[in-house]
């Protein structure tokens, strides 16, 4: 089978991507109906879905690899006319046929590298492609009334950082621009969680990536995250801390953003790199939403009965426990993978102590007072199943005999709890 897919690669199937495209600009310019429209996207995006090395690409995966376009595809998709033509038909279109024009940039930005005459070449298609994310995102109420667009918007935003540079990226005419609409479209979608929860995943990649690349950025052009990011962190957490209060408001119509696992690992794992970003800050940002909740939460535990509301108010803060202690961990798991963090070493662990005590802290509470009553609450549940995520991330960057036991956070975990090295940290999980 990958003989006859190999001789139909090299002897027909950039005829069919070109009559695919002449025929699409045909159906655009004579007002085409939109079910031929479809079909005409559909076949050019057949034909940038081919599997040129035999590697069986999932179609769906999120973490599409570079597209291994052969060297004779290179005149038509440096051609400015080949990009403008999905954005024509975007821009003119509705779902399918805009949504199958933007998957097909999707695939357009994902060309292998190698694939340009030069760099000037690349550096041109990028300014192109930039450019017509910029138009996109301009037309909010087109993303907005249709989610698919704004579904596979995030795709194609994604995948330019995982295909360019950032360096490439902060040199493009638009990019000041861009950047700032990214930011928007960023914190629109994480505010708007119960529609944008599939989607939120691209844009968080593609901010991790831009962070991390932070370090190795030359040059002269600003990246303008040091402005964006806080704000992209701080709308990440809380619009999840909200989200709480609603789905329980709604009574079942919505589902719990915490019960969504692959999704929710999906999102910790980008979100150390934001938050290290600016750690000092973005850590004592995160201390000044859980402090007021661990207060309340000690509280509390001097209650001797619950009515209906105390109950409803008890899983609501249980709840925003849960979310603040699975970023806690996931943000101290980072310190082993981010190397975009501002500050020292030791200013590093020292936040990282900061936050482990109110993890800590609160430990001691929950088998306390009314708290004790509340082990078959499904809110409670997910408070202790954060707690164990919490202890699991912490053991990997803190606890054993190759990991860092004389770090400056002990000195945070000793002054406010006692918890001075890691066999106290060990002997308080135990029990």
């Amino acid at each position: 089978h990958r003989k006859v897919a190999v001789s139909f690669r090299d002897l027909a199937l950039l005829n069919v991507f070109k009559v695919s495209l002449v025929a699409l600009r045909y159906l655009l310019d004579n007002r085409a109906d939109d079910k031929l429209k479809e079909q005409g996207l559909t076949l050019a995006l057949s034909c940038l879905s081919f599997d040129f090395v035999g590697t069986c690409l999932d179609d769906s995966a999120e973490d599409m690899s570079t597209i291994q376009v052969p060297s004779s595809w290179r005149s038509l998709v440096e051609d400015p006319t080949t990009l403008q033509l999905f954005l024509d038909y975007y821009s003119s279109s509705v779902p399918p046929p805009s949504r199958l024009a933007l998957e097909s940039l999707v695939r357009l930005a994902s060309v292998r590298r190698s694939l340009f005459s030069n760099d000037a070449e690349r550096s041109k298609f990028l300014n192109r492609l930039v450019s017509g994310c910029r138009d996109i995102m301009l037309d909010q109420q087109k993303l907005t009334q249709h989610h698919d667009n704004y579904h596979e918007l995030c795709r194609l935003l994604g995948r330019l950082k995982t295909n360019f540079q950032l360096s490439e990226l902060v040199s493009v005419e638009n990019y000041t621009e861009w950047i700032q609409l990214v930011a928007r479209l960023t914190i629109d979608s994480l505010n708007s969680w119960q529609y944008a929860k599939d989607s939120v995943y691209y844009l968080l990649g593609l901010w991790s990536r831009l962070v991390s690349s932070m370090p190795y950025l030359k040059g002269d052009s600003p990246s303008l995250l040091e402005a964006n990011v806080p704000k992209i962190t701080q709308a990440y957490i809380t619009s999840r801390l909200t989200s709480v209060q609603v789905v329980l408001t709604e009574n079942g119509s919505l589902d719990e953003l915490l019960d969504a696992e692959d999704q929710l690992s999906e999102q910790l794992e980008s979100l150390p790199y934001l938050v290290r970003f600016q750690y000092d800050k973005s850590s004592q940002f995160v201390c000044s939403l859980l402090d007021p909740l661990v207060e309340h939460y000690k509280q509390a535990t001097t209650l001797t009965a619950l009515d209906k509301t105390a109950k409803q108010q008890l899983s609501v803060l249980e709840g925003q426990l849960a979310w603040m202690v699975s970023i806690v961990g996931s943000v101290i798991r980072g310190r082993l993978s981010s190397s975009c963090a501002t500050g020292t070493a030791e200013s590093q662990e020292a936040s990282d102590g900061a936050l482990a005590a109110r993890a800590f802290g609160l430990l001691s509470m929950m088998d306390t007072g009314v708290h004790q009553q509340r082990y078959q609450d499904i809110s409670r549940q997910r408070l202790d199943m954060a707690m164990l995520g919490f202890f699991q991330n912490f053991r990997k960057v803190y606890i054993g005999e190759q990991v860092m036991q004389s770090s400056n956070v002990y000195g945070k975990l000793g002054e406010q709890l006692g918890l001075v090295d890691h066999q106290a940290v060990l002997t308080v999980v135990l029990r």
